[in-house]
């Protein structure tokens, strides 16, 4: 039996449970969860221990990689600047950015990159972690690429080139690379531990992570234990589009070397506390404890119609890399049956091998939840669909 810190608020107990089994049957190891309904704190959650294969206890302030759930604060970047006035979202890329014009790409939009519909998923000569990080290298890479498929007539995940075209778009747009534009303005106002490009200050509070096996079929909250063999077939096939967009970094980076995470990819190397996560999409949709839009040095992020342009689908069906059905509004992953979140309202984005974050601006929740146990899957960990569950079954019991 793990023994879990942290506090719930009354009608919230059966989201200790569910997180405790998550130790006893779906494999965690180390692990954090925090859910803020309506601007508060409801939830705050702690067990395990900092490294999957260590004796060293989780501690009420670790932080963990999250992976492509970076993709959200990543993401609300660009949707800031927009908000602001200093970014056109129907503009082309090359507008800001007169490289990314090469090979055809003259009419990819700013909106076609936050829908993963650029048509530059991959890379055909990829970058090695170094070059990934020289913040040189990853934009003149896909500036030069030839689109994989024909910009904005379908969507495909961009997996790691992300990182390059959204921050590339950030620096250009606003003078400063995207880690400091989010510490500049989303975790200093909030005071969030989220960063992409962890400070020096901060490794210390950093746990490490490592791949672990999948719980079995029964303990997989209901979800389908084996990938279709389409998935499957693409995920082992070294010539796919679905390897090729995972492989633009060859080989894959030591996610726990202190370069990598000093380096800023706003695709893959966010390094937060669940409490931040949720945190920051609780900001997203409403005020937050503490935070007041009357506020000198603090307000809610998100103007109304920018939370509507998040979650409003723009790319909808077969994911040319991930091989499935997927849904994207700008810059999020939506609700679907490949993805659940909590309802259709929700928007937010997993990690690749467990962490998962959203915000549901009807139920007026921020979730957030993170792992040092990756496990084998991309966008429906069975551990967050777990915390998921008990959510959702708490709500419609307080109601």
């Amino acid at each position: 039996m793990v023994d879990v810190h942290g506090t719930v608020t009354d009608g919230f107990e059966p989201v200790r449970e569910a997180f405790a089994r998550n130790f006893e049957l779906r494999g965690d190891r180390g692990a954090a969860f925090a859910l803020y309904r309506d601007g508060r704190k409801v939830v705050d959650l702690w067990a395990g221990t900092a490294g999957p294969d260590g004796d060293e206890p989780w501690q009420e302030d670790t932080a963990q990689i999250v992976r492509s759930a970076t993709k959200g604060p990543a993401a609300a970047c660009l949707l800031l600047l927009h908000q602001r006035g200093q970014l056109d979202l129907d503009a082309p890329v090359g507008t800001y950015w007169p490289a990314f014009k090469a090979a055809g790409k003259d009419r990819v939009t700013v909106r076609d990159v936050l829908a993963h519909r650029a048509g530059v998923p991959a890379l055909d000569v990829p970058l090695t972690p170094e070059q990934a990080l020289d913040g040189v290298s990853g934009p003149r890479a896909v500036a030069a690429q030839a689109p994989l498929f024909a910009p904005g007539t379908t969507h495909g995940y961009h997996a790691q080139t992300y990182s390059w075209l959204l921050g590339e778009i950030v620096q250009r747009a606003s003078g400063r690379s995207l880690g400091r534009y989010i510490a500049e303005e989303i975790t200093r106002p909030l005071g969030l531990d989220l960063w992409v490009g962890l400070p020096p200050g901060e490794t210390h509070r950093v746990g490490r992570i490592a791949d672990v096996p999948p719980p079995p079929a029964p303990a997989a909250s209901g979800l389908r234990a084996r990938p279709k063999q389409s998935v499957h077939d693409a995920y082992a096939n070294p010539d796919s589009l679905t390897r090729r967009a995972f492989a633009a970094i060859t080989p894959l980076p030591d996610e726990n070397d202190p370069a990598y995470r000093a380096g800023e990819l706003a695709a893959s190397n966010g390094i937060a506390t669940a409490r931040s996560l949720a945190r920051f999409y609780a900001a997203l949709i409403g005020n937050v404890d503490g935070y007041r839009e009357s506020d000198a040095e603090s307000r809610m992020l998100f103007a109304p119609a920018t939370v509507t342009g998040a979650r409003t689908v723009e790319s909808d069906g077969p994911d040319q890399v991930l091989v499935v059905n997927t849904r994207f509004g700008l810059g999020y992953m939506l609700h679907g049956p490949t993805s659940p979140f909590l309802g259709p309202a929700s928007f937010g984005h997993p990690g690749r091998g467990g962490p998962l974050a959203f915000a549901d601006p009807d139920a007026g929740i921020g979730f957030g939840y993170i792992t040092n146990g990756m496990q084998k899957n991309v966008t429906s960990d069975p551990r967050a669909q777990a915390l998921l569950r008990a959510v959702r079954e708490c709500l419609a019991a307080l109601r």
